[in-house]
């Protein structure tokens, strides 16, 4: 049994970075002259990838999803707003402090102290966790709430300093990764499923869109009160390595340091899951021992995943995009950056747990395949946009404001389970292989053309988070296309229709 689900896991995350590899590797040896040391170490730090890939795979369907459903469901059980509200807060300020893509970006960010960015970020999610239940609760559409908000962030980001804008929605896509996404998804079917109604599955989607609102707005407003130190960024490099051992020592070297950060990232959940095993919920001993199991995946996982990404992935992001960006041609960094961006989404482990999700609510009408087609497709076109912003300084504002725009009108089209859907699919995408390849890729190129890191490579995340809000929407526009020319197809327009449905849960 264990040996069959390790294949199986090995088999999917092996379809999911040999792309991103080859990639980089026919470029290596065609028209982007990387050092040798620098694709040794990448292929390496590819080989921790997959393992750790596999490893919180499996301690995510363990541990991280039955632990949130559990915590929902019981809590909501208690039919106490007073205690179900805080314990909402409470859960999305230690998750996000936990997510690791978080911390990846802070440490990128060099302008705003890591401790002021992580705290204000959590903030921001914890809040919207807070609403988000309240939607859940009192019924509320999701559509007039992402209208509501996200009018509220772009007002905000007209006062905001330019130092902040594009950070601040960068924010936004890296608080909702690997650990944030399976634990407030399951926690949200847990809460949700207490509604008593026949569709109230559905409302778990949204969670993860709402969430994504709120380090927005918590980092605008921060820029009101806070003033940015001047930020130096230093160019990324991997030390030289001559033989074997030197390259292991680069490893073992970030190791201790990526398992302190995960210990504190995992420990706080764990032990608030162990209080609450003890005070409410008593599960028993057989499946208590598999969500222990689970966490120590997930652990070991993150750790193998991370420590793989910082030391081969990030320099060779940097080396990459800043090698591109001085070719006489460097244009090519456009299409070769939306070529990079259609593969890497397939590497991003929480977008996995969002394809389950997906197939298991709607009951198969949404193939996760098909979800993930529309990512790779929304995302290879924001990391060409991405690129085009490196080249030329164009203001995030002249992208950003078209694209929402055109998502928010699409939400009063489309049935409201692909909008859920979508603004979820936009948080996902934008996880660890973001934070870790394309940000440094950008960073590279935008060093090399002389240009501001701030502005123009940062925005990078958002656009990721944004172009799928669009691409999953007009899935939702085929469907409905579809359903109206075939009435006897297997996803027909009232089924559509029921996705959006709200009831009223009394408490």
């Amino acid at each position: 049994m264990l040996k069959d689900i390790l294949k199986e896991k090995f088999s999917e995350v092996i379809r999911a970075i040999f792309p991103v590899v080859a990639i980089v590797l026919i470029l290596s040896v065609t028209i982007v002259p990387m050092p040798t040391h620098v694709v040794m170490v990448f292929l390496y730090s590819c080989i921790l990838l997959m393992i750790g890939m596999v490893f919180f795979t499996i301690g995510s369907e363990q541990a991280m999803e039955p632990m949130g459903n559990h915590v929902g469901t019981r809590i909501t059980k208690t039919r106490k707003l007073w205690l179900i509200l805080p314990l909402g807060f409470l859960l999305g300020f230690m998750i996000t402090i936990s997510e690791p893509d978080l911390q990846v970006l802070a440490n990128q960010v060099q302008s705003i102290p890591n401790r002021v960015l992580i705290l204000s970020v959590s903030g921001g999610v914890a809040l919207f966790l807070l609403a988000a239940m309240i939607r859940m609760v009192l019924g509320i559409s999701l559509q007039r709430m992402l209208l509501f908000f996200y009018v509220i962030a772009f007002i905000l980001a007209c006062y905001a300093p330019p130092d902040f804008l594009a950070v601040a929605f960068d924010s936004g896509g890296v608080t909702t990764g690997p650990m944030t996404v399976p634990f407030i998804m399951a926690f949200g079917v847990g809460v949700s499923a207490l509604r008593g109604s026949r569709h109230s599955s559905q409302d778990s989607f949204g969670l993860i869109a709402l969430c994504s609102i709120g380090p927005i707005i918590a980092v605008l407003l921060l820029s009101l009160i806070f003033k940015p130190e001047d930020a130096t960024f230093e160019p990324v490099v991997i030390p030289r390595v001559l033989h074997s051992l030197q390259l292991g020592g680069l490893f073992l070297a970030e190791l201790p340091d990526q398992m302190h950060e995960i210990a504190q990232a995992v420990l706080p959940i764990a032990i608030f899951f162990g209080i609450f095993q003890l005070v409410l919920l008593h599960l028993q001993r057989k499946p208590l021992l598999r969500i222990l199991h689970g966490i120590i995946c997930t652990y070991i996982g993150l750790v193998l995943f991370l420590t793989g990404a910082n030391v081969g992935f990030i320099p060779a992001g940097f080396d990459l995009g800043s090698i591109l960006a001085t070719l006489p041609y460097n244009w090519i960094i456009i299409p070769i950056g939306m070529l990079i961006g259609y593969f890497i989404i397939k590497a991003e482990p929480a977008v996995y747990v969002l394809m389950k999700q997906v197939e298991d609510i709607t009951a198969g009408a949404v193939s996760g395949k098909l979800l993930l087609r529309s990512l790779s497709i929304g995302v290879a076109i924001s990391v060409g946009l991405a690129m085009v912003r490196v080249l030329t300084g164009i203001h995030l504002f002249y992208m950003l404001i078209p694209g929402y725009l055109i998502a928010l009108i699409l939400t009063f089209i489309v049935p409201p389970v692909f909008t859920a859907i979508a603004f979820d699919s936009g948080g996902v995408a934008s996880g660890p292989m973001t934070a870790t390849f394309l940000l440094p890729f950008a960073i590279g190129a935008c060093m090399t053309q002389g240009g501001n890191v701030v502005t123009d490579a940062f925005g990078v995340v958002t656009m990721v988070a944004m172009t799928p809000l669009v691409t999953i929407q007009l899935l939702g526009v085929m469907y409905m296309v579809k359903a109206r020319r075939t009435p006897k197809t297997s996803v027909s327009q009232s089924t559509l229709e029921n996705f959006g449905d709200y009831d009223i849960i009394e408490l």
